[in-house]
């Protein structure tokens, strides 16, 4: 979903910025509020992507007791990226 709204910024702002040409410079500058819908969809499809390839991690811990062996410990570990493949 961020990825998405990264574009839609991107696409909104360069909208503003290189299409548009109405003088508002009375009211308000549509190539500031481009420039900077532009940087902040950047800023927001940067954060998507690091949080898509980020990698989990979860380990899991078995204590079982065995009385004639001891303490016995089973460790399992598993690895997924953000889209849920192992």
């Amino acid at each position: 979903m961020s990825i998405g709204a990264g574009i839609a910024l991107i696409v909104i702002g360069a909208i503003l910025v290189f299409a548009i040409n109405v003088d508002t410079s009375q009211f308000v500058d549509l190539d500031m509020i481009g420039y900077i819908m532009m940087a902040a969809g950047a800023v927001v499809l940067l954060l998507g992507l690091v949080f898509l390839f980020r990698r989990r991690s979860t380990e899991q811990v078995t204590r079982t007791v065995d009385p004639a062996v001891g303490e016995r410990v089973t460790r399992t570990e598993s690895r997924t990226s953000g889209d849920g493949t192992v």
